[in-house]
């Protein structure tokens, strides 16, 4: 698996995914750690994302075009 593989499958919806968390972290009233932590979640969630957005894909090879 290369990296850009990897990077489509885990890094960049697990950066959204953490982006998501911290504003709910933000949102809740209960836990003073979470809501302290969740503006660092945030901006890092979305450092991390503007990173691994601007990493293409993974071409596909079209084999019955190459004889």
């Amino acid at each position: 698996m290369t990296f850009r593989a990897i990077n489509q499958k885990y890094l960049e919806p697990g950066s959204q995914l953490l982006m998501i968390l911290g504003i709910i972290a933000l949102c809740q009233p209960w836990n003073l750690f979470l809501h302290r932590y969740g503006l660092t979640m945030t901006l890092v969630g979305l450092i991390a994302f503007m990173i691994t957005s601007k990493v293409p894909p993974e071409q596909k090879t079209d084999e019955s075009r190459n004889p």
